[in-house]
């Protein structure tokens, strides 16, 4: 396990697990928000977006985690394994809104200059992300189980999590398994 794509709801806990995951591989964390969000929430046009994420996957190891469609034939076909959060939805709910009052509180600084997350834009607007995690959820489910279940890309090692106590306990056994490799 070397190249490792992690997906899922907003709020599941995509990069808190490519964080932790990219420790214990020691690898580079790609996270592709940060490649893609530019100062006051702007988008990076794709082609340039494109050229940003070539660069990240230039070398022969990493932890990726995000969920967009537009760079998945660029990036899964150089992955060797697929990590898929599937956390039901009360508790993906409850993590992103525990997270978004967090941010807006702390006017926590994302990826970019002037990017933080407001009262308004959070709770008070069809962009918030509190919107786009509870009307997407069913749709990525549908799509990755689907995804799961086809033949596309055969080499791709995949394992789905259905709760944070057996993604603790599969990333506990990863730790386990580096530290002896390293000693």
């Amino acid at each position: 396990m070397r190249r490792v794509v992690i997906v899922g709801s907003s709020g599941a806990g995509k990069t808190t697990l490519a964080s932790a995951l990219a420790q214990r591989l020691r690898v580079p964390h790609v996270e592709i928000d940060s490649l893609n969000w530019e100062s006051n929430w702007t988008e990076t046009p794709t082609d340039l977006l494109w050229k940003k994420i070539e660069s990240a996957l230039a070398g022969d190891a990493w932890a990726v985690c995000g969920n967009y469609t537009k760079l998945r034939e660029l990036i899964w076909p150089r992955a060797d394994t697929l990590i898929r959060l599937d956390y039901p939805m009360g508790l993906v709910m409850w993590q992103v809104l525990r997270r978004t009052v967090r941010r807006c509180i702390t006017q926590e600084m994302l990826w970019a200059t002037n990017n933080v997350e407001s009262w308004r834009k959070s709770f008070f607007s069809s962009d918030s992300i509190i919107v786009w995690a509870w009307t997407s959820w069913r749709t990525q489910r549908r799509n990755y189980s689907k995804f799961f279940r086809s033949r596309e890309y055969p080499g791709l090692r995949r394992y789905r999590f259905v709760s944070p106590a057996m993604t603790r306990n599969w990333l506990d056994g990863i730790g386990a398994d580096a530290h002896a490799e390293n000693h």
